[in-house]
């Protein structure tokens, strides 16, 4: 049984994440932590890392990148591996993350679900057959909450389609004040905010008189919670490291 802490526990995704843990056997919500503590009936929540109540086995954040900072010094003198979930990380943080990981298990991709993990390797084989021959277009959707742009997401589809091309592309965000024709060594990234989109990626191979389309499409936050799950239960007991969907994948 591994015992779990919910970092955002009162959030709408740490309710999605307890409830999902509710429905199995292998896992228990031991503690939630939020700057938001109000009591919830079903596990104790507390603001900070350092105040719970007991040592779990893994901790799931899914809250806001100003949580990190106190849950790396938690989880690395603790020895408490941690799957970090949150968007909008900043390279500096990311790098943070990375660090930490010398020291204590760390799970870290910019998107659980397993679907997406398929449509990066499926974009990256297209990549290796098309070559350079088709431009490529990254559109992301999400709901009209979502703050940061683009996607973490959309990055890490371009940066493994980028690692695949020899890492000679660069990132174009925003056409309307340049009037020059694109570059071949462009790859486009396009946010779209609107309505209650839960996630929507889509990688675009334009050639001559030819479009192909990879698409993903998410319709609830379940698909990212049950990953996140996967993840923790995953993650508890390993060595010291940074792992990924990839490194679930090869156990499953």
């Amino acid at each position: 049984m591994t015992r779990i802490a919910i970092t955002g526990a009162n959030g709408k995704m740490g309710g999605v994440i307890a409830r999902l843990i509710g429905e199995r056997e292998d896992c228990a919500v031991c503690a939630g932590i939020d700057i938001n503590d109000t009591p919830n009936g079903q596990f104790p929540i507390v603001k900070k890392p350092f105040d719970l109540p007991e040592k779990p086995d893994v901790i799931i954040d899914f809250s806001h990148p100003s949580a990190l900072p106190d849950l790396i010094s938690y989880c690395t003198m603790n020895s408490v591996p941690l799957v970090a979930a949150t968007t909008g990380y900043t390279k500096e943080e990311i790098e943070e993350i990375k660090k930490a990981s010398a020291q204590v298990p760390i799970f870290f991709t910019f998107n659980m679900s397993l679907g997406i993990n398929l449509l990066v390797e499926l974009g990256k084989k297209a990549v290796s057959v098309l070559g350079n021959s088709f431009d490529i277009e990254i559109v992301e959707k999400h709901h009209n909450l979502k703050k940061d742009a683009p996607s973490g997401t959309a990055i890490m589809i371009a940066e493994a389609l980028n690692k695949e091309l020899g890492n000679k592309m660069t990132y174009v965000y925003d056409r309307h004040n340049v009037r020059r024709a694109r570059e071949a060594n462009e790859i486009g990234m396009h946010s779209i905010r609107g309505g209650t989109i839960v996630g929507e990626h889509d990688i675009i191979f334009a050639g001559h008189d030819e479009v192909i389309t990879l698409s993903h499409s998410a319709a609830s936050k379940e698909v990212f919670a049950a990953g996140s799950i996967n993840a923790a239960i995953f993650l508890a007991g390993k060595e010291n490291g940074l792992y990924d969907m990839s490194d679930l994948l090869k156990e499953a």
